[in-house]
């Protein structure tokens, strides 16, 4: 509460505000609500706010909740809403504040995303949505037309066929290399334990054979070793939930090891293709957000372009859609088909079959939902100009359309129909959070008005009361620090100062130092000076974190070398005795350096 106090002065500061009422308010209602009102009641002001600024007015289905004034404006942060709307009629003001815009988002939506388990309640309403979710899948699927599908194969055809016929003849010349992800996985192996599998489903011998898979050769194949699955006994992915907001949990979906280690492959080699492609590169993104940013800039500024949000969109991809875009590929479609685990274990469900292509967590969910969306946005596009699509037309809509994912921009001019196309293969177009007729775009993590980076600095932990506690929440309260620095929030960073500088030594750094310590434009602290490297050093505390013991030997070990990427040696000497995630996270003060 008292980083919320800091924060409400400084930017009533910037705007010329009074802010002692809407202290009042927050105390208040935060004693009456409890964390709820900072976690969802403001989260959902700050989304009134955007659809204000979308429609430019503010009308009487917004803001509910909240004593109204003249004009229908709320009376808690009343002073900074009046600077963006007019407080006699609530119309959105010809040149509305962009400091006040700012200010109302920093304060409302700061601890949207505190990391923080949900309710059990919350979590069973989740996975009941997931299970919906299913059945809309199949809904959707019940309702496409014949003329339907075949506009969609037409037009993913005319966009993907040159990078999808490159990967199907990797496929079948036996050209892709699986990988072990990092994450947890259905049965539970971890770091070099992966390269111990002993299950493997029989329906991935046609294009995956465990003797070249499993094995660094057949010399080496061991059949008592595996255990192959037949597709009755195979392990279903494992629903589960974990943070996002304290509204609802995210749901992803645990893989099986031998499903994880096929479909890491497959997706090297997918997003390899499209990035090269000379059209679709520059389309579709997958590790630089950068573009859509910049694009959603551009449309705050001139309205030329939308961004748009879908709901749930990994869980309502649907295993037809990617059937109908693969089906000209034969080879990548049955080898794609063969790591897509059909059955899901979902808490107070059982096991069900799925309908959906893949919940977020298998490793090509990223690449064929962006595919399905890009194809589904430019369907739009073709209805929008009343004619067939051509080579010559994607290629004009280059820096006009771009697709991140379920981050999705498209000229404004032909929004109505790709929300169109969308909602008849069964996506739910995001309201909240897709924007295209006022001056507020937000698209991978940014949100402008009128050219105005707008985006805020959120509250990921709570905040820690002594050197004890969780290193997350230290870790986290510094990077907020110096994120609030970086926005010029001063007064806020330098109560943080004094807040962490009590319970540890918090130097100045440069952002590049190991050392967990303040961002400052006037430079670091030098303590001593190191007499080997003659670099500045200071004492403060440093993130370390163990890998767990994980030894690995013989044909196993053999096998993780033959799946190293690039000619480098392993940077890590001791990756046959220690691999994975690191179990628990620890700080620990010493000498480092600043720089």
């Amino acid at each position: 509460m008292s980083l919320v106090q800091e924060v409400l002065t400084e930017v009533g500061t910037w705007c010329g505000v009074s802010t002692t009422q809407d202290w009042k308010t927050i105390l208040r209602r935060e004693e009456g609500e409890g964390l709820s009102f900072l976690t969802i009641t403001l989260p959902t002001f700050a989304s009134d706010l955007q659809k204000g600024l979308e429609q430019g007015k503010v009308d009487s289905q917004l803001f509910r909740g909240f004593t109204r004034g003249r004009g229908g404006l709320p009376l808690f942060l009343g002073g900074f809403l009046g600077l963006i709307f007019d407080r006699k009629t609530g119309l959105l003001l010809d040149d509305p504040s962009v400091d006040a815009i700012f200010a109302v988002r920093q304060l409302t939506l700061m601890f949207n995303k505190l990391a923080m388990p949900c309710t059990p309640k919350r979590v069973r309403k989740a996975m009941d949505g997931y299970i919906e979710s299913e059945k809309g899948v199949k809904s959707a699927d019940a309702r496409l037309g014949p003329s339907t599908k075949e506009d969609f194969t037409r037009v993913s055809r005319l966009l993907w066929a040159d990078v999808l016929s490159q990967v199907d003849g990797d496929i079948y010349w036996g050209n892709v290399v699986p990988k072990h992800g990092p994450g947890a996985t259905a049965d539970k192996l971890r770091g070099n334990a992966k390269y111990k599998q002993q299950e493997w489903p029989g329906r991935l011998e046609e294009y995956f054979p465990a003797g070249e898979y499993i094995f660094p050769n057949w010399r080496h194949y061991d059949a008592s070793r595996l255990h192959y699955l037949e597709p009755g006994a195979e392990r279903p992915v494992k629903v589960i939930s974990v943070p996002k907001t304290l509204k609802t949990p995210r749901i992803i979906a645990v893989e099986p090891t031998a499903m994880q280690y096929v479909q890491q492959g497959i997706m090297e080699v997918l997003v390899d293709a499209i990035s090269r492609s000379d059209n679709m590169g520059s389309i579709v993104g997958f590790d630089d957000q950068g573009p859509n940013q910049s694009m959603a800039r551009r449309g705050s500024i001139d309205g030329s372009l939308a961004t748009l949000d879908l709901s749930e969109a990994s869980d309502r991809v649907s295993n037809q859609h990617v059937r109908l875009l693969l089906s000209r590929h034969p080879h990548l479609a049955r080898a794609v088909d063969a790591c897509r685990s059909r059955k899901a274990d979902v808490p107070g469900h059982g096991v069900q079959r799925l309908a959906k292509f893949a919940s977020m967590g298998s490793a090509l969910t990223f690449p064929f939902e962006a595919m399905v969306f890009t194809t589904l946005a430019f369907m739009g596009i073709e209805q929008g100009l009343n004619r067939r699509l051509t080579q010559r037309d994607v290629k004009s809509f280059k820096g006009r359309v771009r697709v991140y994912g379920d981050d999705i921009i498209v000229p404004v001019d032909y929004v109505e129909h790709v929300i169109s196309m969308l909602s008849t293969f069964g996506y739910i177009v995001n309201a909240d959070k897709s924007f295209w007729t006022g001056k507020f775009r937000e698209s991978c993590g940014k949100e402008y008005y009128n050219g105005h980076d707008v985006s805020i600095v959120r509250c990921r932990q709570l905040l820690p009361a002594s050197r004890g506690d969780a290193p997350e929440t230290i870790i986290s309260a510094v990077s907020m620090r110096n994120q609030f620095y970086q926005l010029g929030l001063w007064r806020t960073a330098a109560r943080l100062d004094q807040w962490l500088g009590r319970i540890m030594p918090f130097p100045a750094v440069l952002p590049e130092s190991p050392v967990l310590g303040r961002h400052s434009f006037l430079g670091f602290d030098t303590e001593r000076v190191c007499s080997r490297l003659h670099r500045p050093l200071v004492k403060g505390m440093v993130v370390e974190s163990a890998l767990p013991k994980s030894p690995l030997r013989d044909s196993d070990a053999l096998m993780k070398v033959f799946l190293k990427r690039g000619d480098l040696p392993i940077a890590d000497r001791m990756h046959l005795e220690r691999s994975g995630r690191p179990l628990a996270v620890r700080i620990k003060q010493r000498w480092a350096s600043a720089v």
